[in-house]
């Protein structure tokens, strides 16, 4: 069997820089990687875009979303027979008809993200619909906490904004019923409740593992990301 190709999705308020650490890790072991940029314009849109990149991919695929990456792995991967695996960092995992904002209320938790964002137009948007951006001010408490400032603060300035919609679009029927999820709980996430992040992992009958960090555990705990990573693989490969 040939070796599986790891794609790499990233969320919104940031971009596939973020997997550098965890790239360079896979890489070293001779795993190819392909790490894409999410458009960030709703699920619908985002999971097309992703499907069609994966359309192009022989042989086995591990899918691995971060955030509202997750909620766009869920979507995209249904349907195609290479994708072996699901993996999920601090990430939406929404059921059918499930929307990110009501998926931040599983489980009883509360996120302050919505109360701190910067909304600015876009040309093309639907009426309603804006660019959304964490506040740089709150960023790097509720993003990044546990990278130092003078990082965090820099994420803060080049995050990409996602589309304000996004928030309330449903999800498709979910991947994770039919293909194989691993999940990374972050306990101190304060953009995704932890409590949601357990509901959504249990939910989905998903290997899961716990750990104490920020929403980016990719950048802020590469070694535990990408230990869960080749644990997916390597189940995957059996």
């Amino acid at each position: 069997m040939s070796s599986s190709t790891v794609v790499l999705v990233h969320g919104a308020f940031a971009d596939a820089s973020g997997w550098t650490g965890v790239i360079e890790r896979l890489q070293e072991k001779g795993y190819p990687v392909l790490a894409p940029a999410n458009p960030l314009r709703g699920i619908g849109a985002d999971a097309a875009y992703l499907s069609a990149v994966l359309s192009t991919i022989p042989g086995p695929i591990v899918l691995v979303g971060h955030s509202y990456g997750g909620a766009v792995i869920t979507n995209a991967a249904l349907g195609n027979e290479n994708v072996a695996g699901l993996v999920y960092i601090t990430a939406y995992a929404l059921d059918e008809g499930e929307a990110v904002a009501q998926a931040n209320e599983l489980g009883g938790g509360h996120t302050e993200v919505t109360e701190h964002l910067v909304i600015r137009p876009f040309p093309g948007a639907a009426e309603g619909d804006a660019d959304a951006y964490i506040d740089p001010e709150h960023f790097p408490r509720l993003f990044a906490q546990d990278l130092p400032l003078p990082e965090a603060q820099a994420l803060a300035v080049s995050q990409r904004p996602g589309a304000l919609a996004s928030l309330g679009i449903p999800s498709g029927s979910p991947a994770w019923k039919a293909i194989p999820s691993w999940y990374l709980v972050a306990s101190s996430d304060n953009i995704i409740p932890p409590e949601a992040e357990r509901f959504m992992a249990e939910r989905a009958g998903a290997t899961t593992v716990e750990i104490e960090s920020s929403h980016v555990p990719m950048i802020s705990h590469v070694d535990e990301v990408t230990d869960l990573i080749l644990a997916a693989i390597s189940s995957t490969e059996v």
